[in-house]
């Protein structure tokens, strides 16, 4: 296996952001083994051969690994089956995450089990993952490890109405008890992403002497599917196409957001705590 090419780890990359994250580093001039993370494999393997369908030339590689984050046991087989097959990872790129606020809202959830959810997926998931992965990453020449948050996640945001997506998140509702349903609800969501934020400093704080570059990324308001609002309803509520996202994310990984190394970094700067 060439040593020159960076082994890449996407989780949750058959669909929505991870897979633009997938399809921006097929389509770069640089060579990648690129693995994408999916809780099934037949899903995961119907999103590759459609990226290899889109772009039928590239000078990188794609497979397919089954990761479940709410599975230690799904965690612990997708890190060994990384080492048997590349002994190493270069990235890895947290971005599976799910959002269970719709389902609270419509009675599907009880409030524990959607704010269990949305914490065990989104960070302590992440946090097995992470941990299982950092022996592989060590032994990469260059190391980076990427956590994908929320501009929603921000503490400092939640005092700002100087935009339609902050005055539409922070507005109060009116007096009284059960209140409205909310379109796009993400209070569990968003305090989850606030969590993911400070582990991502300790992450930064724990490796920062082994030379890993720690991130977390700020996409933005993307169109995807997270919440199950709907892709054409987030566009009417100002959402960018998800590509965007993806083609931010693969900018962290090409080196151009190096000396941003433990912060919340987006495509229009440094995200305020």
């Amino acid at each position: 296996m060439s040593q020159d090419k960076k082994v890449i780890f996407v989780t949750g990359a058959n669909t929505g952001l991870g897979l633009e994250i997938v399809k921006a580093l097929y389509k770069s001039t640089q060579s990648y083994y690129i693995i994408a993370g999916s809780r099934l494999v037949s899903n995961g393997d119907a999103a590759t051969a459609a990226v290899e369908r889109e772009i039928p030339s590239s000078p990188s590689s794609l497979s397919v690994v089954q990761l479940d984050l709410a599975s230690d046991e799904s965690i612990k087989r997708a890190v060994e089956d990384i080492d048997t097959k590349f002994g190493r990872l270069d990235v890895l790129v947290n971005n599976g995450g799910a959002g269970f606020d719709g389902a609270l809202r419509d009675g599907q959830l009880s409030i524990r089990e959607a704010w269990n959810k949305s914490w065990d997926t989104n960070v302590a998931g992440t946090q097995v993952l992470t941990s299982e992965a950092i022996p592989l990453l060590l032994k990469s020449g260059q190391p980076r490890l990427l956590f994908i948050t929320s501009g929603t996640s921000a503490l400092a945001f939640t005092e700002r109405f100087d935009h339609p997506a902050l005055q539409r998140i922070n507005a109060s509702p009116a007096p009284g008890w059960p209140k409205p349903r909310e379109l796009n609800p993400i209070e569990s969501y968003r305090s989850a992403k606030t969590g993911l934020n400070m582990m991502m400093r300790q992450w930064h704080r724990i490796l920062l002497n082994d030379g890993v570059k720690v991130w977390a990324i700020s996409p933005g308001f993307l169109a995807t599917n997270l919440g199950n609002v709907g892709v054409e309803q987030l566009r009417k509520m100002g959402a960018r196409d998800p590509s965007e996202g993806g083609n931010f994310v693969k900018a962290v990984i090409e080196g151009e957001r190096d000396s941003d190394v433990g912060k919340v970094v987006g495509a229009t700067g440094i995200q305020v705590w």
